[in-house]
């Protein structure tokens, strides 16, 4: 029998897949990471890479990468964005609605900070005020996709309608239990097909073939 749920999230069989996925991955988009970073560098300068501290499996740290989608001040801000924010550059608004801003996390599951599918991780900020239950979710490694960041997929846009002010009062209010309700389902009963399924549909969301 396939192993499902934490056994699943927490065995070989996921790393495998992260593997055998991500490898090839990175070297056929090697040439095109190249380009984006020129396009980075050309549009705001240096750092091209955003590194920035995330919570991972059982609650450690590690610093994800982005390519940075911000001018370089922006990262004292907030660590959540609304539609419109003045500190994402012209180029990192394209990155941010491609997505091709996650695109080095590709490097953080290579080192085994990630996994290709799993709850998108959070910073400290927020991770100190989930509960007994929502901590459930850091048991499996963060990932590149998960059920929350499809169902959020405008979460920048129902941020940028609240004013500037409130905006983290309703993240952590309404925004993060919801997605946070929904790894938790996905950690309970994640397996290979589902994995599988799940990087389709994000494949099929992120080119427009398909709705969240």
């Amino acid at each position: 029998m396939m192993p499902r749920g934490r056994l699943y999230g927490r065995g070989a069989l996921k790393r495998a897949l992260d593997l055998v996925l991500t490898v090839p991955a990175v070297l056929v988009l090697a040439p095109f990471l190249v380009l984006i970073a020129v396009a980075v560098f050309l549009g705001s300068g240096w750092p091209v890479l955003f590194r920035h501290e995330r919570v991972g499996r059982d609650g450690r740290s590690f610093l994800l990468m982005k390519f940075r989608s911000m001018r370089s001040a922006g990262a004292q801000g907030l660590p959540i964005t609304g539609g419109g924010d003045a500190r994402v550059t012209s180029v990192g608004r394209f990155l941010r609605r491609t997505k091709i801003d996650e695109l080095p996390q590709l490097f953080n599951i290579l080192v085994g900070d990630m996994s290709v599918v799993g709850p998108r991780p959070e910073v400290p900020r927020y991770v100190v005020l989930y509960d007994t239950v929502q901590r459930e979710v850091l048991v499996v490694r963060p990932g590149l996709t998960d059920p929350a960041s499809l169902e959020y997929r405008n979460e920048e846009d129902l941020l940028g309608a609240v004013p500037a002010g409130a905006r983290e009062e309703f993240y952590i209010r309404e925004i993060m239990p919801r997605k946070l309700a929904l790894n938790l389902e996905y950690v309970r009963s994640a397996s290979l097909m589902g994995d599988m399924a799940l990087i389709a549909r994000t494949i099929f969301v992120v080119i427009g073939v398909a709705r969240p």
